[in-house]
Order: C-alpha cells, then sequence, then structure tokens
C-alpha cells in the first residue's frame, strides 16, 4: 500500500513537473492557490464573464472530493443510505418485511423518515417471477418522489399496459424514451435525478424536473412534471409543495423487492 501511495505521489510531482515545464515554454506561468491547496493554475488568462474566475483559475473553488462505492450500485460517502440489507430504520413503521437482505412490499406504501428535495436516487427492484396478480397489477409499486410524484414500477416486459404507465414512466404523463425492462425476476436498476418545485409568493416559479436512467438506459432527460401524479387524472400544480418531502414507495399489494437504496441530496 505504501509503495502504490508513493508512485502516485511520484506521478502527480511527474505531472506537475511536466505541466510546468510546458507552461513556461509557452511564457505562462503557473501559480498556486492563495488557500494554500497546491492547486496551481493561471491568473494571466481570460476572465469568464458566466463566473468571474479566469480560465483554469486556481483559486475557483475545487470539486468536494467523494468516495465512490466499491460498484456501480454501491453508495458513495456522501449518501443517505436508506437500505443496506438489515432494516427499515430509516423508513416510518409499515408492514412491509426484510427477507434475504431485500426488500418485500406489503400493504400500503413505504416512506422515509427524512425529508428530500433535489436528489439523486439509487434503487434496484425485482418484479416477482413467476408473476402474481392480474394483468393491470403484475409488478406494480412506484417511486414517489416527495410523495407525489410517481416514476412508474411494473412488469412491462412480459405485461403490456398504457405507455404513460410503463415501467420508468412519469405515471399518466410522459411514457419512457424506450421500454428497458428485464424478465420478471431480474433484478433491474432506477437511477434518477429529481430537480423538485419552486413556488415563490405561492405561485409555481419552476416545476419538478427528472432525469432517469433504467437499467443504464436514459428514459427521460430533464423532463417537466406537470404536477403530482395519478390515475386516471390530469396533473396540475394547483397549490404550493414543500420544498422537502419524504420518499415514498408505492404499495399495489404486489410483493416487488427492493435492495440498494441511496439517495445523495443536491
Amino acid at each position: 500500500m505504501k509503495r502504490s501511495r508513493l508512485i502516485v505521489a511520484l506521478s502527480v510531482a511527474i505531472a506537475l513537473a511536466l505541466l510546468l515545464v510546458c507552461a513556461t515554454a509557452l511564457g505562462a506561468v503557473l501559480v498556486k492557490a492563495k488557500d494554500g491547496s497546491g492547486i496551481v493554475g493561471y491568473k494571466d488568462t481570460p476572465v469568464l464573464p458566466w463566473c468571474g474566475y479566469h480560465v483554469h483559475d486556481p483559486d475557483r473553488p475545487a470539486p468536494k472530493r467523494v468516495q465512490p462505492g466499491l460498484s456501480n450500485s454501491g453508495a458513495p460517502s456522501d449518501a443517505v443510505v436508506l437500505f443496506d440489507g438489515t432494516d427499515l430504520s430509516k423508513w416510518q413503521p409499515s408492514k412491509w418485511t426484510v427477507e434475504d437482505e431485500e426488500i418485500v412490499a406489503g400493504p400500503g406504501n413505504l416512506t422515509t423518515k427524512e425529508s428530500f428535495g433535489d436528489c439523486q436516487i439509487h434503487l434496484e427492484w425485482q418484479a416477482p417471477n413467476p408473476p402474481v396478480g392480474e394483468e393491470w397489477d403484475r409488478g406494480n409499486n412506484g417511486v414517489l418522489l416527495m410523495g407525489l410524484f410517481e416514476i412508474q414500477i411494473f412488469d412491462t416486459y412480459t405485461t403490456p399496459l398504457y405507455p404513460d404507465g410503463q415501467a420508468a414512466s412519469v405515471y399518466g404523463q410522459t411514457p419512457p424514451l424506450v421500454n428497458a425492462c428485464r424478465k420478471p425476476g431480474q433484478w433491474q436498476t432506477y437511477d434518477i435525478i429529481f430537480y423538485a418545485p419552486v413556488f415563490q409568493d405561492g405561485r409555481l416559479a419552476s416545476p419538478a424536473r427528472v432525469t432517469v436512467l433504467h437499467n443504464g438506459i436514459l428514459v427521460h432527460h430533464n423532463q417537466e412534471i406537470y404536477g403530482p401524479t395519478g390515475h386516471r387524472i390530469l396533473a396540475k400544480y394547483d397549490q404550493p409543495i414543500e420544498p422537502k418531502r419524504p420518499l415514498t414507495l408505492s404499495g399495489h399489494n404486489n410483493p416487488v423487492r427492493f435492495r440498494n437504496l441511496w439517495l445523495r441530496p443536491l
């Protein structure tokens, strides 16, 4: 481990030295950041009008370092882990259960204790195999962002359903760009980037928006959400919504399973 760290340190030092040589050859002057971080950059470059910093400015705030998960589904270091395979302590009391380190949906909904606004969400879900229930209810569940805006969970690998009710649809509003469903019994992933609606003086200033990847495939990109979702309704924002509300998984008496749930407030 020490040898690896030494190699990395030497590589960084060599890279900085090469950068300094190249800059000197071009007549440019590399300077260090004022905060003592050791970051190098330039102060003799044009100022970017949209932020006020120089091009390649060493004093521009650096991105916070976040340790990624050990796998694509693993929670990063700054995530709120909503389920790690052990218990439902991050959720309000319900009739949902934990079996084999997985959540099994039961009657009613599963709702977080904590409230969230803008966020990134990762979760994995599995529709039962063989399918359970009537065709209109197979693998039926949902991710209710702020408890109001549903990204549909459904077995649309085997079950035809109206396009704005397919898996990964913004329910009752916008179908996914493609049907990326896997077979029932196989694990599926949702990666969701959500921006909450903004209200000013009791009026809608900007609607909610969502980007969704289903099994790694982009199915919504910065998609407007036209109001709280529902069955057989025309969505609208008819009253102000708090900036933060709990996340809900919407049960429909179908034993959909979940694992690896985490969320990053944005």
